[in-house]
């Protein structure tokens, strides 16, 4: 364990610093009572360095001042068992490199914007989030969040009091092996709460990977409005991206493995998603327990023009599915998707959903609906990074019905030209995407 002040005397103190003047662009310190020294004398621009070793913080290090970088000696070399920082009205604060294990956790108050939380490891139970955050303009990018076996979140994106944290960027995570016993309270992300849903957060979720996202059936919980989830790799999981409540939010170019895509609430995008599953469920199509949520209801809210469009799903059974609730979808539309499997009914709709199908192309067995499909061979080929993608012979080229501007691009992302194909792929000879890897999130990604 490193030593303390005490311990180490007023000499130590002096020589813990490296032989630089004060305003040296990095200052290099051996516990964390000179660390707190450090930053209380820092200035714009300075890099505080923790070396390696187990700490222990008995009292909050404090973070006082703004634009400064606060970085472990090597990633993941220095460790924090209990204890941690505590962020003061800062802006532009960066936290790189460190573990927090045991009870340790971090939380990124209101008055902390624009900080940066980045190669850092969250490992391991505690009360509450791994990691919360309440500030504006918050990037929390390759970390890792791994090995949790009770309730509670891994990462928690909430705000003040009638308030929700805005423009949280979330990239190249590691989400990796939380399982708890529990029914409810073990996602991996929560963006925002019931109470909050009707705010708009303008969340950013991208480019993470989630394995044995196996805590919650939600892996991604989106509990307010106006956020954005693309880009995203869940395998061996299962945890679903969920928009669990709130409006007008968008869902694009996931990769998903045995994992899907579940919703409630009105006027969201879901589209360019892939969906292989060996089972069924793929899209789910929330009912409501209520037509239209309050600000602070807590049930489930019917689905009200919600577009699902452009996808490709793979699968068995009800491919296309609805949760168990009162009030049916309305006013959705289902468009440009291709279904493949087999199935006696791909798509399973309640009695009294209103939703507009077209231009879908579903093959392997029974739609399930009367229209709005054609049952073709879509001609799919697995490429070398193992997604199945449209042959140069697909009926899927060029034959989408209706006008969705907002698709532009497919899910690698490549321009979607002249007539976009159906499903998440736009032909072209040249495939880009791949699912993630853990080589490529967490805090030794490039």
């Amino acid at each position: 364990m490193i030593r303390s002040l005490a311990a180490v005397g007023a000499a130590a103190l002096l020589s813990s610093f490296v032989q630089a003047p004060a305003h040296a662009a990095v200052v290099s310190v051996r516990d964390v009572s000179t660390l707190q020294a450090a930053i209380n004398s820092a200035r714009p621009g300075q890099r505080i360095v923790l070396a390696n070793g187990v700490h222990r913080a008995d009292k909050p290090i404090k973070i006082t001042k703004s634009n400064i970088t606060i970085a472990a000696e090597r990633t993941g070399r220095a460790i924090f068992n209990a204890g941690g920082f505590q962020f003061g009205a800062v802006r532009g604060v960066t936290l790189e490199g460190f573990v927090f294990t045991g009870a340790s956790s971090l939380t990124v108050p209101a008055g902390a914007e624009a900080t940066r939380i980045t190669r850092t490891t969250f490992d391991g139970d505690r009360d509450g989030a791994s990691l919360t955050v309440s500030a504006n303009d918050v990037q929390v990018d390759h970390n890792t969040f791994s090995n949790r076996a009770n309730q509670g979140v891994y990462l928690q994106i909430t705000g003040p009091d009638g308030a929700i944290a805005q423009r949280t960027w979330v990239h190249h995570n590691y989400f990796y092996n939380h399982h708890y016993d529990g029914t409810n309270g073990g996602e991996s992300i929560r963006v925002g709460y019931s109470y909050k849903q009707q705010l708009s957060a303008y969340a950013v979720i991208e480019n993470n990977l989630f394995e044995k996202a196996n805590g919650d059936p939600e892996a991604i919980s989106v509990k307010s409005s106006d956020n954005t989830i693309r880009y995203n790799t869940i395998r061996d999981s299962k945890g679903y991206i969920v928009l669990r409540h709130g409006n007008r939010s968008t869902v694009e170019g996931n990769l998903l493995f045995n994992s899907g895509i579940r919703f409630h609430g009105n006027d969201h995008k879901v589209f360019n998603n892939y969906v292989e599953n060996t089972g069924d469920r793929a899209i789910v199509f929330g009912r409501g327990s209520e037509t239209d949520s309050g600000p602070t209801s807590k049930l489930h809210d019917r689905p009200d023009r919600v577009a699902v469009t452009f996808n490709t799903l793979i699968g068995t059974g009800a491919v296309v599915d609805n949760d168990t609730d009162t009030y049916a979808p309305k006013d959705c539309v289902f468009a440009n998707n291709i279904i493949k499997g087999s199935s006696s009914k791909f798509i399973d709709m309640m009695a009294g959903a209103t939703v507009t199908y077209e231009g879908n192309i579903i093959w392997g067995g029974t739609a399930g609906i009367s229209s709005g499909y054609r049952s073709v061979d879509p001609e799919l080929v697995r490429d070398a990074n193992g997604l199945l993608r449209l042959s140069s012979s697909s009926p899927a080229i060029e034959s989408s019905a209706g006008t969705y501007s907002y698709v532009t691009r497919d899910f690698d992302p490549q321009s979607r030209v002249g007539k976009p194909d159906v499903g998440a792929d736009e032909y072209s000879s040249s495939a880009v995407r791949k699912a993630l890897t853990a080589a490529d999130v967490g805090v030794s990604a490039p």
